[in-house]
This record gives C-alpha cells, sequence and structure tokens, in this order.
C-alpha cells in the first residue's frame, strides 16, 4: 500500500469514527427539544443516551471479535450500514420509540473503534502505526466533544432531525468509499465466535451499566437496581468461567492478564469517569442562570463554545502525541494526559466564577484527552497480536465507557443530591462533583504509572502485517 492509500484509508476510518464518536454528544444538549417534540416524560427521553450507550457496550467487543476472525474490512463495512441504517431512522422517528430503536442501530457501530486500529495495524508500515493511531484517536476525542459545539447551531438554523440528517450524508459516503477503497486485512484469528460468552458479556454489561445510568431516578436502594448489580455479578463470574473453558473464547483472559493490559484497562475505566462526568455536566454547569448564584445563563450555543478550547486542545494533543510517540513513549502520554485531568478538575473546582475560567480549565482537560485516548489505544495495540487487536482494544473501549458511566451517576448523586428552593442544584454540589473527578484523573495516573515501560511479547505469536509483508514480496520479486 502507497503512501498516498494510507492516507485515503485513514481518511475513510476516520470519517466513520467521527461521526459515530460525533453522535455520542450531539443529541446530549437536544434532549428537552425532543422531549418537547415527541410528547414524552424527561425519564424517558433519557433512554436516547442510554439505548445508544448499552447497544454500543454489548456490540463493540463482539464485532471486535468477528473482525479479527472473519475480515476487518467486512465487518468495518457492516458496522457503517448499521450506522447509516440508525441514522436514517431517526431522522424519520415518528415517535420515541422508534427514535429508540434507531439508537441501539447506530450504538452497534461502536465497533468502528477497534476495527479500525485493526485495520491500521494490519495495513500501515510499523513506523506509521503509533501516528495512525494517535492521529485517529484525536479524531475519536475531538468527534466526542464537538457534539456539544454543533448541537447548539444546527438545532437553531435547521431542526433537531438535522442532527440525523447531516451524518446520513457523511456516512453514506463513507460506506461507498470503505467498500472500494479500504484493503481486506489478511490477518486472521483462529477459531469461531463463542456465541454462549457473546451472551454472558452481553447480560453482564447490560446488567452493569443499565443501574448505574439509571440509579439517579430509580434510587441506589431500590429493588431494580440492587437486582440488576447482583445480576452483573453472577453474570460476570460465568462469563470468567465460560472464557476460561472455552477454545475459542471471545476475550482471551491470557490477554487481560497481561500486565501493560491490565493496568492500561484500569486507567482507562478511571479516566473514563472523570472524563464522561466532564463532558456531561459542564454544559449544565454554564447555562445554569447567574441568579443561582453560579453559573453564566449561557444558551446551548454559547455552552457549545465554551467547549471550543477543549476540542481544539484534544485534537492537537492527540496529533502531537502519535508524532512524538519515539520520544514521548505512550505510558509517559497516558501519565501526563490523566494528571493534567486531575489539574482541569482541580481548576472547575475552585475556581469557575468567570468564563474565562471554565474555558481554561477545558482547555487543559482537552490537552489530557488527547495525550490519553492516543496513548490507550497504542499501549493496548502493542501489547497483543494482531489477530487479538480488535477484541482488545473493543474492551478498552467498553471499560472507559463503564467507567464513565459510573462516573457520571456519581457526579449526578453530589449535583442533585441537595437542591435550592428553586430545584436548581447547589453550587457546593458541582463543586463537590469536579473534586472527586480530579481525583478519578490523579488515581488514572497512579494506575498508568504501573504500565511497564518495556513492551511485553504478545500472547499469540504476531502476524507480519501486510504492508511490511507485501514490500517484501515485491523486493524478492
Amino acid at each position: 500500500m502507497n503512501r498516498q492509500s494510507h492516507r485515503l484509508t485513514f481518511g475513510v476510518l476516520a470519517a466513520g469514527a467521527g461521526v459515530f464518536a460525533l453522535l455520542q454528544s450531539l443529541i446530549t444538549p437536544a434532549l428537552p427539544i425532543v422531549q418537547e417534540a415527541m410528547h414524552t416524560s424527561q425519564s424517558t427521553v433519557t433512554w436516547v443516551m442510554t439505548a445508544y450507550l448499552l447497544s454500543a457496550s454489548v456490540f463493540t467487543p463482539i464485532l471486535g471479535r468477528v473482525g479479527d476472525l472473519v475480515g476487518k474490512k467486512r465487518t468495518l463495512v457492516a458496522a457503517l450500514v448499521a450506522l447509516l441504517t440508525g441514522c436514517l431512522v431517526a431522522a424519520l422517528a415518528p415517535n420515541i420509540a422508534v427514535l429508540l430503536v434507531a439508537r441501539i442501530l447506530q450504538g452497534i457501530a461502536g465497533a468502528l473503534f477497534p476495527l479500525s486500529f485493526g485495520i491500521i495495524r494490519d495495513e500501515f508500515p510499523p513506523g506509521q502505526v503509533p501516528a495512525g493511531i494517535g492521529n485517529l484517536s484525536a479524531v475519536i476525542a475531538v468527534g466526542s466533544g464537538l457534539g456539544m459545539v454543533l448541537a447548539g447551531p444546527i438545532v437553531g438554523a435547521l431542526d433537531y432531525r438535522w442532527l440525523f440528517w447531516l451524518p446520513v450524508v457523511v456516512v453514506g459516503a463513507t460506506v461507498l468509499l470503505a467498500w472500494r477503497y479500504v484493503p481486506e486485512s489478511p490477518t486472521r484469528g483462529e477459531g469461531s465466535v463463542d456465541w454462549i460468552s457473546s451472551l454472558l458479556l452481553s447480560g453482564w454489561l447490560v446488567a452493569l451499566l443499565l443501574p448505574v445510568s439509571q440509579a439517579a431516578q430509580w434510587g441506589w436502594g431500590s429493588a431494580r437496581v440492587l437486582g440488576l448489580l447482583a445480576a452483573a455479578v453472577a453474570l460476570f463470574a460465568l462469563w470468567m468461567l465460560n472464557e476460561a473453558r472455552s477454545r475459542n473464547p471471545l476475550i482471551d483472559l491470557r490477554v487481560m492478564r497481561l500486565r501493560p493490559v491490565w493496568t492500561t484497562n484500569a486507567a482507562a475505566l478511571l479516566f473514563g469517569g472523570g472524563m464522561y462526568a466532564v463532558w456531561a455536566f459542564l454544559p449544565g454547569f454554564v447555562q445554569t442562570p447567574a441568579g443561582a448564584g453560579y453559573g453564566f445563563g449561557s444558551s446551548v450555543t454559547g455552552a457549545g463554545l465554551l467547549m471550543l478550547p477543549m476540542v481544539g486542545a484534544m485534537f492537537v494533543s492527540g496529533i502531537l502525541g502519535g508524532r512524538l510517540a519515539g520520544r514521548f513513549p505512550a505510558k509517559a502520554q497516558l501519565v501526563a494526559g490523566a494528571l493534567l485531568g486531575a489539574v482541569a478538575c482541580a481548576l472547575l473546582a475552585g475556581r469557575h466564577g468567570t468564563p474565562a475560567d471554565v474555558a481554561v480549565a477545558a482547555g487543559v482537560f482537552g490537552l489530557g484527552i488527547g495525550l490519553a485516548f492516543a496513548s490507550m489505544s497504542n499501549l493496548i495495540v502493542q501489547s497483543v497480536s494482531p489477530a487479538q487487536t480488535g477484541a482488545a482494544t473493543g474492551m478498552n473501549a467498553n471499560i472507559r465507557t463503564i467507567g464513565g458511566s459510573m462516573g457520571a451517576a456519581l457526579m449526578t448523586g453530589l449535583v442533585t443530591g441537595h437542591l435550592q428552593p428553586s430545584g436548581r442544584p447547589l453550587e457546593s454540589g458541582y463543586t463537590h462533583g469536579f473534586a472527586l473527578l480530579a481525583a478519578f484523573c490523579l488515581a488514572a495516573a497512579l494506575a498508568a504509572l504501573l504500565v511497564p515501560s518495556r513492551r511485553r511479547r504478545p500472547v499469540a505469536a504476531p502476524v507480519e502485517p501486510a504492508a511490511e509483508r507485501r514490500d517484501a514480496e515485491v523486493s524478492l520479486g
């Protein structure tokens, strides 16, 4: 594959993964508008986010494994088609039930992340892999934050349905380009998909994430929350037992026990707790009317503009992180990214009286996110064999999502636990919440310090990258 082909392949992968990341946050600021337009309740409209989260959590590791076995390009195109279908159904949805089905379809495309990382590893020359993964991670991070910036102008100028119509155009073109130009990776895993393991994995993920995401409404001590959490523990134990005995494990537990992998996953869990909670609550903080004693009374568009420093910083640090991988190793980047996240959350807790204070903290957090996203993906890819890349990176993304759900749930409890007579949260709730998120990020930095400095040999013998093999064939010509 020549240099021009690398760029085209990367562009297609970035378009698909970027749109999926964008859809994570694009709809969030418009939920009140969706609630009114579809004549539903606030508790029901929150399922627009919950359905997406649960679907992505289930399909990301499973389709990552399917891609390792049957072909990453083939699975990538299927995931893009699911995303296209989901966006089209969402744009036309006549009621909330259909919109929830559409969000489940969109969530299937969570597999784009591990599949894209795997294709880069298989097809790019070894020296370009860290930069490629870093650049794609930057696109994913920016997409996740950019949704908060674009939602207000799109809804204001057009309609909330255009939050889905615009992605239809981009994803439709991406499907065609992926089918035509992305090469099929020759690297294959051995065996088949263990569907019992897939069902157990889906079961414990749903049983864990559902009560965590709904605990603020259901109550932490409610029978539903406690029962589902107990079911999650039981299903997780059964899944671990099945994986240990399976001839074709969905997630090779030997890989999960590798020190570079489990330490990176631990950092992902903790950093995800801080990152997603900041994304979820900072826009609400700045939109709070100043009469509450804090906040700036910003509009949805104004709140998005305050997130611009974060988005710009994410892009810059993500790009630089991949290009400086030789002099600034992935472990050091992860430690630095987590520490920057801790500093940003501490700034938000201690100083948030002006828009400039928030913008500075957002920018610092963006630097941390860019470094952390790129480094986590690179650490996982460097530590496993090519045939395990999809499943391992998919599980890392899932663990980050689980951490995000827990961080957001804890933040919700602190922010909504004590309210003013007007019904708005007390300022102390946000202050304590941001301080907790600083502790999450600091703990992530400590976990990152446990990542071994030297790369370990993958569990399975590595398969020669496709680009390297073709170059060798040409030279032998």
